[in-house]
């Protein structure tokens, strides 16, 4: 390989890692997160028509009009990843590291009168983390990289008519990432070296949501999250091997540097039936505006391997997604969910890479509402599995050549699966 188009190999993984690794999405596509709340993961999310909790700030917040009084909800949700690959290249099989994710939720909804009602969110919208490790095939892509999102949303619904809500509401995002890879230097005879970007950033955007009960039996729900752009500001720093030489190293300088991300548009539609006893049912569908994420541009402050700017394709696509839900309520205490959800994926094949593993979903959920008093615990559980997805493209340690290095593509089998286990406490005063 020629100096200059080592250098090109390595500035420009540099500049795709710069913003943004995820592991498989927790039930969105690309890197949503949807996890906010235990009753509607038991439901697969089929609760934009129809609920009795607070989360409904998140998922569709005219529906806060129909909760009493004031209502406080806090929860997590268990996340248990599993990232596999294997190498068209060696055969062998590599996994991500084992770890657990705990997205969070807090919610508050207090009703004024029969008119206003208002509530305020905080969870997390965006995010996560995969860890490949840092000698496995596709380390010069990407080794371990985090990133989270802090959504603070506070709503405001209003009673049109007895049978119409309308809401709004603003989003302030925080985000924070952590990323890391491997440099290739072994045309310098040289062992890898280390690179890390450490970066946050915030930005604003707006929710909406509508409401209409055509009867007693039959709601039709709509809501909208808009687009949020994040300016995003940081450090990269490098970690050389020992005796590397001063032009190498030279090459090589900590630097900040700052980036652009734009955090997708998203609408949500639900029509809910009632008409059975003891059991309500809905069906939806979710369009997320992944066409945004077209390209990736990074500034840095200083030069690094000779380039100060890049601008990578992504070309991700926007997403449907479609879910059935039920509750069967067996009593004043005890009721029993289930849920199933279909989702697309925004990555195409000559993008797609292990940051994000992205491929066609499938979801079942299980859960419970137990209520006791003026409190009610909700648990769910959720698998989701990914459709495997193999690689076959130029992403590799040097893709500006649009050349593909075997040895360092990755290129191979990606399957992946997800285990959710849901905890909510709702408590009503």
């Amino acid at each position: 390989m020629s100096r200059k188009g080592l250098l090109k190999g390595i500035a420009v993984p540099l500049c795709v890692l710069f913003v943004i690794c995820i592991i498989p999405n927790a039930y969105g596509s690309g890197f949503a997160i949807f996890t906010q709340g235990a009753t509607a993961l038991g439901q697969a999310n089929a609760v934009i028509a129809n609920s009795d909790s607070p989360s409904a700030i998140f998922f569709n917040p005219a529906l806060i009009n129909k909760l009493d009084g004031t209502q406080i909800e806090a929860g997590t949700t268990v996340l248990l990843p599993s990232n596999e690959f294997r190498s068209d290249l060696s055969g062998k099989t590599f996994k991500t590291e084992e770890d657990v994710f705990f997205p969070s939720t807090v919610f508050i909804t207090h009703k004024f009168n029969d008119k206003v009602s208002a509530g305020l969110g905080v969870f997390n919208s965006f995010g996560l983390g995969i860890d490949w490790g840092d000698d496995w095939e596709g380390r010069y892509i990407a080794t371990n990289s985090e990133l989270q999102t802090f959504n603070i949303n506070p709503v405001v619904s209003y009673q049109i008519m007895p049978n119409i809500a309308f809401a709004a509401g603003v989003n302030y995002v925080l985000l924070d990432t952590t990323l890391e890879k491997q440099i290739n230097l072994s045309p310098y005879g040289l062992s890898d070296a280390g690179q890390q970007f450490d970066g946050d950033g915030d930005g604003i955007g707006y929710n909406l949501g509508f409401i209409y009960d055509i009867n007693e039996d039959i709601s039709i729900g709509t809501s909208y999250r808009s687009k949020i752009e994040v300016d995003i500001d940081g450090d990269a720093d490098f970690d050389l091997p020992n005796g590397t030489p001063s032009l190498i190293s030279t090459l090589f300088q900590n630097t900040g540097g700052n980036a652009d991300l734009t955090l997708p548009q998203q609408a949500h539609v639900g029509i809910t039936y009632r008409g059975i006893d003891c059991l309500t049912l809905e069906t939806g569908l979710r369009w997320e505006g992944w066409s945004s994420f077209d390209e990736l541009k990074i500034n840095l402050d200083q030069p690094v391997a000779g380039s100060k700017t890049s601008v990578t394709e992504k070309d991700w696509k926007d997403t449907y997604s479609v879910n059935l839900g039920a509750k069967y309520q067996i009593n004043k205490t005890f009721a029993l969910l289930a849920g199933y959800l279909y989702s697309g994926n925004p990555v195409p094949d000559k993008t797609f890479d292990p940051i994000v593993p992205d491929a066609n979903t499938h979801l079942i959920t299980l859960g419970t509402n137990i209520k006791f008093k003026q409190f009610r615990i909700d648990i769910a559980y959720g698998y989701q599995r990914l459709e495997g997805r193999s690689k076959n493209n130029s992403i590799d340690d040097n893709p500006s050549d649009s050349l593909v290095n075997s040895a360092t593509s990755a290129s191979g089998k990606y399957d992946s699966d997800l285990h959710l286990i849901g905890i909510s406490l709702v408590y009503n005063f």
